[in-house]
């Protein structure tokens, strides 16, 4: 089974974490990827102009792409990757239509699975994104992506993907529990996929270095108050739920321990930082200079 075969997430969430996911994402990335992005034709490798093709994998509600098309200059065509089509119905519609300076920005759909990706069908792809979704991939797949993304020149990045530490104020004596159960969790063998989980990052630094890609790593935190109280409650939700799935000797302690914190959570006592981290990976012999 690949990492997209069937809709994992609800367009409910996507809507409830994509303010965090924004605030939360490394701008400082942009700088070098545009430097890169300068030396090269608009559309990466493939020696015509035109406008940036940008394909974002996985891309859910389309978050990614009211992100980044506003904060990249030119005109951009986007293809958004999805095996969901509620998804990629949802994100297809909602896209900017211009960029950073005005040109226009247009986008189709595409569904189908990452993992099918080579690097021909990258050719002419000027940047590759995906967010909140390395860390649902085995070694294997990091692998063929980082592959077929060298191989066909288009940079990358990769956000919002879980770095395995969690931090709640005030602390509770079963945190630490639930955080390695949690862990444990995202490292699961799902129908004999071992999924990478917190170790996907360090994974894909190295898949993609190997391969002689320039490689920026900076981090990317949730960090959610008062304010974000709706999407910390669905958080601590799936949070606990997943540790408990993984571990179920942790019932009722876990039960107890989720209606402490959703207390907490209702009464605007807690804060929780979810770290995170993106990756950007710059192809070939140029990326050093460019990356500086």
């Amino acid at each position: 089974m690949n990492a997209l075969e069937r809709p994992r997430f609800a367009p409910r969430w996507l809507e409830l974490r994509e303010r965090a996911d924004a605030a939360a994402r490394a701008p400082e990335l942009l700088q070098p990827l545009l430097q890169w992005m300068s030396g090269r034709p608009a559309a990466a490798g493939s020696g015509r102009t035109g406008p940036l093709v940008i394909r974002d994998l996985g891309c859910g509600t389309g978050s990614m792409g009211r992100w980044l098309a506003v904060r990249l200059p030119g005109p951009q065509h986007w293809i958004l990757h999805d095996l969901d089509p509620l998804l990629l119905t949802h994100a297809g519609a909602r896209l900017p239509v211009t960029a950073a300076d005005g040109t226009p920005v247009d986008t189709t759909t595409r569904r189908g699975d990452l993992a099918d990706l080579t690097a021909d069908d990258l050719a002419g792809t000027s940047l590759v994104t995906a967010s909140a979704l390395l860390d649902l991939l085995t070694r294997e797949e990091v692998e063929a992506l980082a592959g077929a993304c060298v191989d066909a020149g288009s940079p990358v990045l990769l956000a919002l993907s879980v770095a395995g530490r969690v931090e709640l104020t005030p602390s509770d004596p079963f945190d630490a529990e639930i955080a390695e159960a949690f862990n444990d969790h995202q490292r699961r063998t799902d129908q004999g996929r071992a999924l990478l989980g917190p170790d996907a990052i360090a994974a894909a630094v190295t898949a993609f270095e190997r391969r002689g890609a320039t490689v920026l790593v900076r981090p990317s935190p949730w960090r959610l108050g008062c304010a974000e109280s709706a999407l910390t409650a669905e958080w601590l939700r799936g949070w606990v739920g997943a540790a408990h799935a993984q571990r179920p000797e942790l019932a009722p302690e876990a039960v107890a321990y989720l209606r402490r914190r959703l207390e907490e959570c209702a009464a605007g006592d807690l804060s929780v930082v979810v770290h995170h981290t993106d990756l950007l990976a710059l192809p070939g012999p140029a990326a050093a200079g460019s990356a500086g």
